[in-house]
C-alpha cells in the first residue's frame, strides 16, 4: 500500500512540513531509513540521525526544533510514537481478514461458535466451549472443555486454553502460550517424596490482555488465577496459581510471579524481575530489571531496584560505594598493616 505524507497527516491529525506529495509505502527505524520509507522521532538521543537519515518522511513532535536542516519531509503530531502505533494499527485493519473453518480443524459437535470467525488447519475445540463472534484461531490451537472465549480474539499457533479457563474480549494470545497448565502445588509426605494437589480451579483473563509468547499462566488451586483488563504481559513469563495481576500493568520477559502474589493496577516490571510468592504489590509501582521482591511493598507509586530490591534512590547510592570496594578494601589494608606496625613500636 501506498500514502502520501498529506494522507498520513490527515490519518493522525498532524501537519505536513515540506513536500506533502511525498510517497510512503512502509515504515523503518530513523537509522535505517530509505526511500519511500516513514520512520519517527520520539526519543531526542536519535536526532542526528535526523539529519541523515536516508527515510523519505519522519514522525516529529509538534514543539519540536531542528538544529540543522532537515532535507527530508516531516509529519507533526502531537506524540511521535503514539502516532506510529495508531498508523500501524490502521495498516493491520486493512490487511485482509481471514475467515472460515479449515477442514482438518477437529471441532467437538457441543461447542458454540460465534459468526465471521476463523479456524485454521488442525485446531482442536473440546466440548462446550465458547467461541465468540470476529475470533481467529489459528493452527494447532488446543482449547478445552468449557473453555470462554469472548469476541475479536486472536489466539496465535500453538496457543493451549486448558479446561475452564475464560477470556474475555479483544484478547490476544501468542505462539505457544499455556493458560491454565497446573500450578505447581506439592505437599510433602515424607523426606524424599511429595504428593501432587490437585488444581481444580482456573484462569480469568479479562477484556483488551495481551499475553507474549511461550508465556504461561497457571491455574488456581482454588478459585481463580486472575488477569485484569488491560494487562500486558511479554514472551516467556510465569504466573503461578492464585495470582492477581491488575489493570494495565505491563511486565517484560522473563519475569516470573509465585504463586498467590497480588500485583496492583498500572504497574511495570522490567525484564527478569522474580516475585515471591504471598505477597502484594501496591498499585504504580515500577520495578527495574532483574529486581528480586521477597516482600509485600505497601507504597504505591514505589520505584525499586535490585536484588533484593530496595528503593531506588538507595540502591543507586550502593552502587557507587560497591564500586569503590577495591579502593576501600586496599585502603584498609593499608591503615591494618599501619596500625599494627603502631602497636608493635
Amino acid at each position: 500500500m501506498e500514502f502520501t505524507a498529506a494522507m498520513i497527516a490527515r490519518i493522525l491529525n498532524g501537519t505536513v512540513e515540506g513536500d506533502p506529495e511525498t510517497k510512503l509505502n512502509t515504515v523503518a527505524r530513523i537509522e535505517e531509513g530509505h526511500p519511500g520509507a516513514l520512520s519517527f522521532l520520539s526519543n531526542l538521543k536519535y536526532e542526528p540521525y535526523l539529519y541523515t537519515t536516508g527515510a523519505s518522511a519522519v514522525l516529529v513532535k509538534n514543539d519540536f526544533i531542528p538544529v540543522k536542516e532537515v532535507a527530508v519531509t516531516l509529519i507533526r503530531v502531537d506524540d511521535p510514537y503514539q502516532a506510529l502505533a495508531r498508523l500501524l494499527a490502521f495498516y493491520e485493519k486493512a490487511r485482509p481478514v481471514k475467515k472460515g473453518i479449515h477442514p482438518t480443524a477437529v471441532i467437538d459437535e457441543q461447542t458454540t461458535v460465534g459468526e465471521e470467525v476463523f479456524i485454521g488447519a488442525c485446531a482442536v475445540i473440546s466440548e462446550n466451549a465458547v467461541i465468540g463472534e470476529g475470533c481467529k484461531i489459528h493452527p494447532q490451537v488446543y482449547i478445552g472443555e468449557n473453555v470462554q472465549i469472548g469476541k475479536n480474539c486472536t489466539l496465535h499457533p500453538g496457543v493451549k486454553i486448558y479446561r475452564d479457563s475464560i477470556i474475555g474480549n479483544d484478547c490476544i494470545i501468542h505462539a505457544g502460550a499455556v493458560i491454565g497448565a497446573d500450578g505447581f502445588g506439592f505437599a510433602p509426605v515424607s523426606d524424599a517424596n511429595f504428593m501432587k494437589i490437585p488444581q481444580i480451579g482456573n484462569v480469568i483473563i479479562e477484556d483488551n490482555v495481551e499475553i507474549g509468547s511461550n508465556t504461561c499462566i497457571d491455574r488456581a488451586t482454588m478459585g481463580s488465577t486472575v488477569i485484569r483488563r488491560g494487562v500486558k504481559l511479554d514472551n516467556l513469563i510465569q504466573v503461578g496459581h492464585n495470582v492477581e495481576i491488575g489493570e494495565n500493568t505491563v511486565i517484560a520477559a522473563q519475569s516470573g510471579l509465585a504463586g498467590s502474589t497480588r500485583v496492583g493496577r498500572n504497574c511495570m516490571f522490567g525484564g527478569q524481575v522474580g516475585l515471591a510468592g504471598h505477597l502484594s504489590i501496591a498499585n504504580g509501582c515500577k520495578i527495574g530489571a532483574q529486581s528480586g521482591i521477597m516482600s509485600t511493598i505497601s507504597e504505591e507509586n514505589s520505584i525499586l531496584l535490585g536484588s533484593p530490591a530496595t528503593d531506588s534512590k538507595q540502591f543507586l547510592k550502593s552502587v557507587v560505594y560497591i564500586r569503590k570496594l577495591p579502593e576501600l578494601s586496599s585502603r584498609v589494608d593499608a591503615l591494618t598493616k599501619t596500625v599494627e606496625s603502631l602497636k608493635n613500636k
